[in-house]
C-alpha cells in the first residue's frame, strides 16, 4: 500500500482539531521551555563551545530535543498557511536549533553531547546501555521529518552526515555491534526511503540481524554495565568540582516521576532479563522472537523496524515472526486499554496473563511504539485488525498521556490507582511528551492508504485529502468519532472513475448501516480469518475488525455514509487473568471508561459493586473535562455512579481511579 505524509491531509475534526490545536499552540512551546530550563538545549551549546556550564540530564537527553524537532516540523508545516498563533516564533526556535545542531555536529558527522562534553575520546563503547545509536536514530528521524514537512535540506544534510559516519564505522568498518535500544533501524530505513541510498538500508538490516547473535551476551552486558558505572562516577565527580567552582550555579529541579507500585521481585527480574538479553531483545535472532519480552518500547520499535524492512524485502519469515509476536501480545500480554508493559523497573512485559491493573506500567511511549508497528503491519497485510488496534490504543493507551492543557503528562498508565499519581509538567526521563506531540502532529498520515485503484479508510477522523488512484480523488471525511458513530465521506474524483473504497468495520461495532447517495448498500461480512481464536486476556479483540470493500463507478460529489452503533459493552477478562473475577470493564465504541473518585463522592469506587440490573445511560457534560460523554449507572447499594473516558482521568489533581469495576 502507498501511504501519505501528514501535510497531504488537513484534519478538521470535532474531537481531534481541538487536541491538535493544543498540541500546536501550547504543548510544543511548553516542551521547548522545559528543554531549555532543564539544560537539554544548553548541552548542545556547551558541546560546541558556545557556552560555559555543566552538561545536564541522562546520557540520552539529546533524543528528547530531537523528538521535539520532529514534532515542531510537522506542527509548522500543518499550520503555516492558516495559523492562529505565533508560527514565526516556532519557526525561529526550529531554525535556531537546526543551526545549533550543525555547529555541534563534528566534522565526521558524530553528534552525541554526552561523549562530546564528558568523554571526547570515547565512541561506541557502551551501545547496550548508553543509547548512543538511539540518539543518532532520533536525530536522523527528526531531520527526515523536517525535510518531508518543509522541503528544506538544512536538517537532512545533518542526518546524512551522521548516517554516513555510521555506514563507515559499522557497515564498511569493523564494529560488528548493534544498539541496546532500537530506533536507529527505523531512522535508517526512513532515510533510505527519502534518499534511495542503499547503504542505509543495508546498515539497518545489519543492525537487526545482529540481534541474538552476540555471545556470551551476559558477559558483554556485565562489562558494559561496569564501564557505565565508572563513567557515572567520573561525571558525578566532575559535577561536584564544577559546583564547588561555581557556587551560584543552580540546576533545574525536575518534578517527581509518576507513582508506581514496585513488586518485591521487580529489580531481580529486571536484572535477569538484562543478563539473558531479553530486556534488549538480544536473546535470540529476530526470526525466533515470536514472544513479546523485555522493555516494551524497545520491543515495539524493533517490530516497527522489522515491518519496515519487510516492506523492502518481502521476506516471508519476517512476516510470520511479526504476526506471531502481535498475536501473542494481543491475546496474552495487553491490557484492556491497549496498554503494554506490565512491570515497573523492567518497564516491559511480564509473563503471559500477568496483567495486574494496579502494577501496570503501560508506558505512554510503548503505546506510541505499538501505533507505529500496527501502521506498518496494515500497510503490509491490509488486515483491519491492525488499524483497529491502532484506533483503540490511540484513544486510550496513548491519548491518556497528555493532559487537557497540553502542558501536563503521564508517563506510566495503570488501570487502578489508590492515589499518588498526578500529571507532571516534565519528567526525569522526558521521553513521552515530545513523542506524543510528534505523533499527534503527524496523525493525518494514518487515516488513508491506497494502491492502484483502491482506497483504504483506516481511521474515522474528519479531514480533507487528495489521493492519486490512477487519477486524483479529493476526499472530504466528516466524523463524529469517538462520541458519535456517524461518518460521511464525500468523494470528488477528477472524472467518473471505477475504484474500490475499503471501509474499516471496527471490532467493537454492532449494527451498522451503509448508504451511497442516500440509498442503502448491502453489506456482508467475509468469512473469519484463519488465525487463532484464543480469547484475549483483556476482553478486547481487534481481530474481529474487517474491511468492507465497495467497488463502483464513482462520480464527483458521491456521498458514502456509515453509521455505527456505539453501544455499551461490558467486557470481561479471560478466566486465566488473576484477580478479575466478578469484574467488568465498560467500553463504548473505541473508548474505555473508568471510575474516578472526583466524580463519585460517597462511593467507594474500588469496593462498591455496579448493579447490572439498573440500566446505564449516556449524557454529555459540556462543563466537565472540556466537554465529554459520561455514562451513569447505580451501585447495588443504590448510589449513583459516573464513568468518564479513561484518557481524561487525572486532569483534576490526585484521585483514585479504576477501569475494572466490581459487579
Amino acid at each position: 500500500m502507498n501511504k501519505l505524509i501528514p501535510r497531504q491531509v488537513l484534519i478538521q475534526d470535532s474531537f481531534w482539531s481541538h487536541r491538535l490545536r493544543i498540541n500546536a499552540e501550547k504543548a510544543i512551546f511548553h516542551q521547548w521551555q522545559m528543554l531549555e530550563s532543564s539544560g537539554c538545549i544548553d548541552n548542545f551549546r556547551i558541546a560546541c563551545g558556545e557556552q560555559e556550564g555543566f552538561r545536564e540530564g541522562w546520557f540520552f537527553a539529546d533524543s528528547d530535543a530531537y523528538k521535539w524537532l520532529d514534532a515542531a516540523a510537522w506542527v509548522y508545516a500543518l499550520n503555516v498557511q492558516h495559523s492562529t498563533f505565533d508560527i514565526r516564533s516556532l519557526k525561529s526556535h526550529m531554525d535556531d536549533f537546526i543551526a545549533l545542531l550543525a555547529r555541534t555536529q563534528m566534522k565526521d558527522g558524530y553528534l552525541f553531547t554526552y561523549n562530546q562534553v564528558h568523554f571526547p575520546d570515547s565512541r561506541w563503547d557502551n551501545l547496550m546501555i548508553e543509547h548512543e545509536l538511539y540518539c543518532h536514530g532520533h536525530l536522523i528521524e527528526a531531520c527526515v521529518s523536517h525535510y518531508e514537512a518543509t522541503g528544506e535540506a538544512s536538517a537532512l544534510n545533518i542526518a546524512r552526515r551522521a548516517a554516513d559516519l555510521l555506514v563507515m564505522e559499522f557497515l564498511e568498518g569493523t564494529l560488528g555491534r548493534t544498539s541496546g535500544h532500537e530506533e536507529i533501524e527505523i531512522a535508517l530505513l526512513r532515510l533510505y526511503q527519502v534518499t534511495g541510498r542503499w547503504h542505509y538500508l543495508e546498515l539497518a538490516r545489519q543492525f537487526l540481524e545482529l540481534r541474538g547473535r552476540i555471545h556470551p551476551f551476559s558477559a558483554l552486558i556485565f562489562l558494559q554495565n561496569e564501564r557505565v558505572n565508572v563513567r557515572n562516577q567520573i561525571v558525578k565527580a566532575m559535577r561536584q568540582v564544577y559546583l564547588d567552582d561555581h557556587p551560584d550555579y543552580a540546576s533545574f529541579q525536575l518534578p517527581a516521576n509518576n507513582h508506581a507500585i514496585i513488586p518485591r521481585t521487580a529489580r531481580l527480574r529486571w536484572q535477569l532479563s538484562a543478563l539473558s538479553g531479553k530486556y534488549f531483545q538480544m536473546h535470540t535472532p529476530i526470526r525466533k522472537q515470536t514472544v513479546p519480552v523485555g522493555h516494551a518500547v524497545r520491543f515495539t520499535y524493533l517490530e516497527t523496524a522489522l515491518a519496515m524492512l519487510y516492506r523492502q524485502d518481502a521476506d516471508p519469515t519476517l512476516l510470520s515472526t511479526l504476526q506471531k509476536a502481535w498475536e501473542r501480545m494481543v491475546t496474552r500480554r495487553m491490557y484492556i486499554t491497549g496498554g503494554i508493559g506490565s512491570l515497573p523497573e523492567l518497564e516491559g512485559f511480564g509473563r503471559d496473563y500477568e496483567l495486574d491493573p494496579e502494577i501496570a506500567y503501560a508506558e505512554t511511549c510503548a503505546a506510541l511504539g505499538s501505533l507505529f508497528w500496527n501502521w506498518e503491519m496494515v500497510l503490509i497485510t491490509g488486515d483491519a485488525c491492525y488499524s483497529d488496534l491502532f484506533e483503540w490504543q490511540l484513544y486510550n493507551a496513548a491519548a491518556v498521556g497528555m493532559g487537557l492543557g497540553g502542558d501536563t503528562y503521564l508517563y506510566n498508565n495503570p488501570l487502578l490507582s489508590r492515589g499518588g499519581i498526578m500529571r507532571r509538567v516534565w519528567f526525569q526521563v522526558p521521553c513521552c511528551p515530545s513523542n506524543l506531540s510528534r505523533t499527534w502532529a503527524s496523525l493525518g498520515k494514518y487515516i488513508f492508504s491506497s494502491q492502484a485503484n483502491q482506497l483504504w479508510v483506516h481511521q474515522y477522523i474528519g479531514c480533507q485529502a487528495e489521493i492519486n488512484l490512477d487519477s486524483p480523488v479529493k476526499i472530504d471525511l466528516q466524523s463524529g468519532f469517538p462520541w458519535d458513530g456517524k461518518v460521511r465521506i464525500v468523494l470528488y474524483p477528477a472524472s467518473v472513475m471505477d475504484f474500490t473504497v475499503h471501509l474499516r468495520i471496527p471490532s467493537w461495532a454492532g449494527d451498522f448501516h451503509v448508504c451511497i447517495n442516500g440509498d442503502p448498500f448491502p453489506t456482508q461480512q467475509p468469512g473469519s480469518p484463519s488465525r487463532s481464536k484464543e480469547t484475549p486476556a483483556s476482553g478486547y479483540d481487534p481481530r474481529l475488525a474487517w474491511f468492507l470493500p465497495i467497488r463502483r463507478v464513482w462520480s464527483p460529489g458521491d456521498i458514502l455514509e456509515v453509521e455505527f452503533d456505539l453501544q455499551f459493552t461490558l467486557r470481561r477478562a479471560s478466566p486465566r487473568l488473576r484477580g478479575h473475577q466478578n469484574k467488568i470493564a465498560l467500553t463504548r465504541g473505541p473508548l474505555v471508561f473508568c471510575l474516578e473518585s472526583k466524580d463519585n463522592p460517597g462511593v467507594d469506587i474500588l469496593a462498591d459493586c455496579l448493579d447490572l440490573q439498573h440500566p446505564l445511560s449516556l449524557s454529555n457534560n459540556p462543563a466537565l473535562l472540556g466537554g465529554t460523554d459520561v455514562i451513569t449507572g447505580r451501585t447495588t447499594s443504590g448510589k449513583d455512579i459516573t464513568f468518564i473516558p479513561y484518557f481524561l482521568w487525572a486532569n483534576r489533581g490526585e484521585s483514585q481511579m479504576t477501569v475494572w469495576v466490581n459487579v
